[in-house]
């Protein structure tokens, strides 16, 4: 603003300047025009009157005598020229000789009358300002003219004397002017602290925004505690007298207390002080902390309103808090039981005294309920909660009756809360059951809200909040509120109800689909153990196959993830691997081909059908052979066996891990193991030894801690693995599979070699035949020997050497039949002129099963029967008994 004012005054001096040093130049041109004027009419009229110039007209030469006179005159005057003429015109005098004797220039004849003139014309040295005067004879005739001039040049000249005084007089009045408004400047950008236009203007509108439109009252008061300035609204709230700035705030017409409080100059922070029959919170800052000048800024707001908003902004708050609160504890797990009780704790005490929620009978097992119109709705009890616990409401796990036509339930169906202010003073609500009714209103329970549990269009139950201690009935706004907090957790309760239908299908669908019992086997004392992951069903599956030569497979498996399609492929694995258990194939070799189905089966169903992907799964798959007394075992992927050996010292046996299954690219490995009779095999899922709070190594040890010690039985193992590992319910489901090793006695055991040659048939056949007897299997006899005649000369016909027959006895009677051979026998139906092709015929008539595995020399042919003398005495067994 300085600068401004500055340019101003500069431009407004210099215009002045301009104006008056054109104003001077043109008035003094103009004044020494009229001076020109003046002496050129003095000088003509003089030398017209002087004394002998009419004679020197008349005589003969008038030249000679006037051209001295008139050049004396011109250069003692001043003047451009002093020109007389003839009447006639012609020139008697010039400065320039030359034109001595020519005719003058201009007008004349008006001087022949006897007037002289003055007047601006063109001659011969330019403009100039010329007077021609008549030079008078005695008679009163004219003699001639005298004509004297001065050019407009020399009149400017005389003007320009004037003009250095001039332009000084302007030069001293600018400088004089600028030095004023630069010192009027720089004072102003000190009592204005530097600011420039802009934060002037913002701070200028600021202030009228203070003065004029904030809605607190703002007080600016003076070290003396004089009152500077006051905002509209602080007038208004301190009703101020219009001339009480300047004054004393003590004398204002203030409250002492307020008056003293605004005048102490000390700093102060929402102070209450009354002023009249408002209650203002004052606020009192000093202005000298940043170099300002001593004083106090004081603002006021009226809190009048605001006492009395006060109980009801608490409420409101507490409302919100309550809401959070059960945004934040109803719906933690999805259990509906879970989530009923949890709502119940929440409005309890801080929104009602008692609480109950009755859910409809079908809800608990996660079916939609129906209101059938006319009948009786059963309701069961889910959850309660309360101030006491010596309430006379129903218990938790009672049915309650619920009759659609009552005034609760019109409520119900149509979805609407029932408000009750005033128990007692409801006759409705006493029909229903008087004699409850009445112990409830006895008990001091005085008002009811009853809020169904509407979510999707579904009711699910009703929640009952009652008061007895709180004094207050329910009113609308609790009504509003309650129907907003029970709305949330209805959504949770639905939630929960879905999840159970979802959970159950999926329990069903996996219970289906896991071993509902184990076969009967006497190689391994087997007992396995199930738990389902808290949050659902999972993937994970065991498995116990009896396969031929007394040998049994044990299968552990996991598919990642939960829910249905875990479940189901789950399923689908568990029915692999039994299909290709059954044609008796090694271990990595089944694995192998388990690997290729899963792949297949990911190519075939792409994302598109709908299908997910089989990732993530793996498993462990080991067979054990009693006769020796090993188990191979070949793992996809999956957590390896531990072996507790009978001393009860554990191992971890190192089983090749192999990758998942479905993801191929590598060979699978099986190793053998060696397994002394009551040992234990631990096979398991890593949702066993895994968890959220635990690693697998961690884990890991602490079954090998478990496990270690004392001998246990396959129950007692599971129980303490389960007990150790998994106390609580996983987020993972488990599973464990323990197997203790039998190994079958040498007694039951026959072996055999044959030499290829068909006369070698009799021999071990006769053989055979003294086993049996030895071991009372009289009544096998006949058809042992049938079934080892036709499988030996098969092996001697069409097989190779080495040629070994076998006899196992346990459960059943087995007849192998092992050669070099890797062709194996087909049964087919001989027509009536075939000499041969009878014997598997003969064979499948006389055997319960047969078949054929393949060895890493050969092929084995097998033959089980049933004995009819059942299982033998535990004293024929190794050791006297299965490894127990």
């Amino acid at each position: 603003m300085a600068g401004q004012v500055l340019l101003l005054e500069l431009a407004l001096v210099v215009l002045l300047v301009a104006a008056a040093a054109v104003s001077l130049v043109v008035q003094g041109r103009r004044a020494a025009v009229q001076e020109a004027r003046s002496r050129s009419y003095a000088v003509a009229s003089t030398f017209a009157h002087s004394p002998g110039i009419v004679t020197a007209l008349d005589s003969r030469d008038p030249t000679a005598v006037l051209q001295p006179r008139a050049e004396a005159v011109r250069k003692s005057t001043g003047v451009e020229y002093v020109v007389v003429a003839s009447t006639r015109g012609f020139r008697y005098t010039h400065p320039d000789p030359a034109l001595i004797g020519k005719h003058i220039l201009g007008p004349y004849k008006e001087a022949l009358l006897g007037h002289g003139f003055t007047e601006t014309f063109k001659g011969s040295r330019g403009p100039a300002v010329n007077s021609v005067v008549p030079v008078p004879r005695a008679d009163g005739s004219t003699a001639g003219l005298v004509s004297v001039g001065i050019t407009v040049t020399n009149v400017n000249k005389m003007a320009d004397r004037d003009l250095p005084v001039l332009l000084g007089t302007a030069v001293a009045a600018l400088a004089v002017t600028s030095g004023g408004a630069a010192l009027v400047s720089r004072r102003l950008r000190r009592q204005t602290h530097g600011l420039g236009p802009a934060e002037m203007t913002r701070l200028y509108e600021h202030h009228a925004a203070v003065l004029h439109s904030v809605r607190e009252g703002v007080l600016i008061i003076d070290g003396d505690g004089r009152l500077l300035l006051a905002n509209d609204e602080a007038r208004r709230l301190l009703r101020l007298p219009a001339d009480a700035e300047g004054h004393p705030m003590t004398d204002v017409g203030l409250p002492p207390p307020l008056a003293e409080l605004l005048a102490s100059g000390r700093a102060a922070s929402d102070e209450v002080s009354m002023a009249g029959d408002r209650l203002l919170a004052v606020n009192l800052r000093p202005t000298d902390r940043h170099g300002g000048p001593a004083g106090t800024v004081a603002t006021l707001r009226d809190t009048t309103d605001l006492a009395a908003l006060a109980g009801r902004a608490a409420d409101v708050r507490e409302r919100l808090l309550l809401l959070h609160a059960a945004g934040a504890r109803i719906g933690t797990t999805l259990d509906v039981t879970r989530t009923a009780e949890e709502l119940a704790e929440v409005v309890v005490p801080r929104f009602a005294d008692f609480a109950s929620v009755d859910l409809a009978e079908p809800v608990l097992h996660g079916e939609e309920p129906s209101v059938p119109l006319g009948t009786v709705l059963d309701m069961r009890r889910t959850a309660a909660a309360g101030v006491h616990t010596d309430h006379p409401f129903f218990p938790v796990g009672r049915i309650v009756g619920f009759v659609p036509t009552s005034t609760a339930a019109l409520g119900m169906i149509s979805g609407h809360t029932m408000l009750v202010p005033a128990l007692s003073a409801e006759p409705g609500w006493h029909a229903a059951d008087p004699e409850h009714a009445a112990q409830i209103v006895a008990y001091g329970v005085h008002s009811l809200l009853s809020i169904p549990l509407h979510a999707r269009g579904v009711v699910l139950g009703m929640a009952n909040l009652w008061r007895a201690d709180n004094p207050d009935p329910f009113d609308e706004d609790d009504l509003t509120f309650a129907e907003e907090l029970v709305a949330r957790a209805a959504v949770c309760v639905d939630n929960a109800r879905r999840f159970t239908r979802e959970h159950e299908m999926a329990v069903t669908l996996q219970r289906s689909l896991l071993p509902r019992g184990l076969p009967e086997q006497d190689a391994l004392d087997v007992a396995h153990r199930y738990v389902p992951a808290q949050a659902g069903v999972g993937g994970d599956w065991f498995d116990v196959i009896a396969l031929p030569g007394a040998r049994v497979a044990l299968v552990v498996g996991d598919v990642v993830g939960h829910g249905m399609h875990a479940a189901a492929t789950m399923g689908r694995l568990r029915t692999a691997v039994h299909n290709f258990a059954t044609l008796d194939l090694p271990a990595d070799e089944l694995l192998a081909r388990v690997d290729e189905l899963v792949a297949r089966i990911d190519q075939e169903e792409s994302p598109d059908g709908g299908h997910t992907e089989i990732t993530g799964a793996t498993c462990l798959y080991a067979v054990y052979d009693p006769v020796a007394g090993t188990c191979s075992a070949a793992r996809a992927g999956h957590p390896g066996p531990v072996l507790v050996l009978p001393d009860g010292t554990v191992r971890l046996p190192d089983v090749p891990a192999g990758l998942p299954l479905g993801i191929g690219g590598l060979p699978f490995e099986a190793v053998e193991l060696s397994l002394p009779a009551e040992s234990r095999l631990v096979l398991y899922t890593d949702g066993l030894v895994r968890s959220r709070e635990r690693d697998f190594d961690t884990g890991l040890d602490t079954m090998r801690g478990t496990l270690a010690g004392r001998h246990r039985t396959p129950e007692e193992t599971c129980d303490d693995l389960i007990t150790a590992l998994l106390p609580t319910p996983p987020a993972d489901d488990a599973a464990v599979l323990v197997a203790a090793t039998r190994i079958l006695a040498p007694s039951r055991v026959g072996e055999w070699n044959v030499e290829p040659d068909p006369s070698a048939v009799a021999g071990v056949r006769k053989e055979v035949s003294q086993w049996l007897l030895d071991r009372g299997l009289e009544e096998e006899i006949f058809a042992t020997e049938l079934i080892l005649s036709e499988l030996v000369t098969n092996a001697v016909r069409y097989g190779g050497a080495p040629i070994r027959v076998r006899m196992l006895h346990n459960r059943a009677l087995i007849c192998e039949v092992s050669d070099a051979g890797s062709t194996a026998p087909h049964l087919r139906y001989a027509s009536t002129t075939d000499e041969g092709g009878r014997g598997l015929y003969l064979v499948a008539q006389f055997a319960d099963r047969w078949g054929t595995r393949y060895t890493a020399e050969g092929k084995v042919i097998w033959a089980e029967q049933t004995p009819g003398a059942g299982e033998a005495p535990a004293s024929e067994w190794a050791d006297d008994a299965w490894g127990i």
